[in-house]
């Protein structure tokens, strides 16, 4: 189904209910459809076609909604990009989507200035603010009419390039359709929570990123969106809007935010009753935390596990699995990815793409109509990515007899240390036992005689004390000695990407700088 269909059916039957609220601004859903149906006229004014790409380096609030929105009705593909990126970075995404028009934040304009002249495919350049050399985004709103527009949809259509978060080299833009999308609204009403439109969802990470993905749920069934505006994310903030809008599903949060969220200390005590679905993804979950999420929250959280080239919609874990007090199998189970998602099919293949059985580690592979069209302008990515008729994600992982998939670590982060294969994250999960640890990561560091080595990086809690040696011993208690860490550094804090996302990379790179390979 084409995703215009979802505002204008929304807007027919709740005209009156509130669509959108961010920053005092508080918009209908009549309100809402109208200003989408003027901005896909502003668009068609400056000669947008169908299936033309526009950029969008904007920060939560109204404008990347209602872009987002008239991009889908209007039939152009909408390219959001994570404003926390370095403006070389944005620079790169317009270039490599082909993008006709740019929307962005004044806070760009001088970094997209040197652009103008050289970005010959770009047509038209939006800013939110009148800036000398751009259109005001404001301008060519008002002066658009709200009118129908006829626009024929195909289920292939391109609807979204979603560019890979780029941790290592350029990243790449999965095509996502209007058809992919389309599935995913549904399977989230299926697998991870029913909807009504009374329901209130918030907004916390970034809309050009998954929370713009479960923005569609919301809108398609009339429910009211609150965004908030962030620099940072703040705790506090968070659970005030909770109290006072009576929030009753987040939709989404990395484990960072959580995180956050349970170690704050709130000014008072908030009345959370109104809260009953948080949907977290996007990195690893480690039990002991989440151990203390359920603690502190309550049994209100589902995890998803997906990927740009598979939005959010690979498997999951209900809030019924997320247990504190349960049998040995019930508790091993909150370190898995949950169950294969409705629609999907997933499997594990070993290098030769060959199935493996239950229990056999190998490379997670995904089919169905959630999966990617292809990367956007590499036909020799997109072919190796679905070779056979399958997405292989690039994550290692299994499947136990139950059903429940277990994700062991990215390929590129396994770690060989004397021919022995060594997963991170299972390091890392022994290390978040430790009293005095906060956030750890394990990355391989090179040697001469093992090839490399384990070690972690860690950051302590406030006010807690750790040596060395101390914690490589508390490892060795938990684990074969061979994937104990060697070495342990102390950090402030573990560098990260806009997403919340552990940076390995910047751990890894200057311990391999000079090295003449990378693993």
């Amino acid at each position: 189904m084409p995703l215009a269909n979802f505002l204008t059916q929304s807007a027919k039957n709740y005209p009156d209910r509130l669509a959108l609220e961010c920053g005092g601004i508080k918009w209908s859903y009549s309100l809402l459809q109208k200003r989408v149906r003027r901005l896909v006229c502003a668009f068609q004014r400056v000669g947008l076609k169908k299936g033309d790409r526009v950029a969008l380096a904007l920060r939560n609030g109204t404008p990347l909604v209602e872009t987002l929105l008239g991009c889908f009705q209007g039939g152009f593909a909408a390219v959001p990009m994570n404003v926390k990126l370095h403006p070389q970075e944005l620079a790169y995404m317009i270039q490599d989507s082909g993008a006709k028009a740019v929307v962005y934040d004044p806070c760009f304009h001088y970094d997209f200035q040197k652009l103008f002249s050289t970005s010959s495919g770009v047509r038209s350049w939006i800013c939110l603010e009148s800036k000398p050399d751009a259109l005001s985004y404001e301008d060519l709103l008002t002066s658009a009419k709200p009118e129908e527009t006829e626009v024929e949809f195909a289920e292939q259509d391109l609807a979204w390039i979603f560019y890979t978060s780029g941790t290592t080299g350029h990243p790449k833009g999965a095509m996502l359709t209007h058809g992919n999308l389309s599935f995913m609204i549904g399977n989230y009403y299926t697998d991870m929570s029913p909807v009504q439109p009374e329901d209130i969802f918030l907004h916390v990470a970034p809309l050009t990123h998954g929370s713009g993905l479960y923005l569609l749920p919301a809108l398609a069934k009339g429910a009211a969106n609150i965004l908030l505006k962030m620099d940072k994310f703040d705790p506090e903030l968070v659970l005030k809007t909770v109290e006072e809008a009576k929030i009753t599903h987040i939709a989404f949060m990395v484990p960072t935010m959580i995180n956050r969220l349970v170690s704050h200390k709130p000014s008072r005590k908030y009345n959370l009753e109104s809260l009953r679905c948080i949907v977290y993804g996007g990195s690893p979950m480690y039990v002991e935390d989440m151990k203390r999420a359920l603690n502190k929250f309550g049994q209100i959280f589902v995890q998803l596990y997906g990927q740009a080239e598979a939005p959010m919609t690979i498997s999951y874990l209900s809030k019924e699995e997320h247990v504190l007090k349960g049998d040995a199998e019930r508790e091993k189970r909150l370190s898995s990815a949950g169950v294969v998602r409705t629609g999907v099919q997933v499997n594990i293949f070993d290098e030769q793409d060959h199935e493996l059985p239950s229990g056999r580690l190998g490379e997670i592979v995904v089919r169905g109509d959630i999966v990617m069209r292809g990367y956007w302008n590499k036909p020799e990515a997109t072919a190796e990515a679905l070779r056979g008729g399958w997405l292989h994600t690039g994550d290692l992982g299994m499947m136990d007899e139950g059903g429940y998939l277990y994700l062991l670590d990215r390929k590129k982060d396994l770690i060989i240390s004397g021919g022995s294969n060594i997963y991170p994250r299972e390091v890392e999960e022994v290390l978040l036992r430790h009293p005095a640890i906060l956030e750890a990561a394990v990355i391989g560091v090179p040697d001469p005689e093992w090839g490399e080595l384990v070690k972690a990086v860690v950051v302590l809690r406030e006010g807690m004390v750790a040596t060395e040696e101390e914690i490589i011993q508390f490892c060795k208690n938990h684990l074969a000695s061979f994937k104990k860490p060697k070495s342990v550094e102390f950090v402030a804090a573990l560098p990260k990407s806009g997403y919340g996302k552990i940076l390995k990379r910047e751990l890894r790179d200057r311990y391999w700088e000079g090295q003449s390979r990378k693993v």
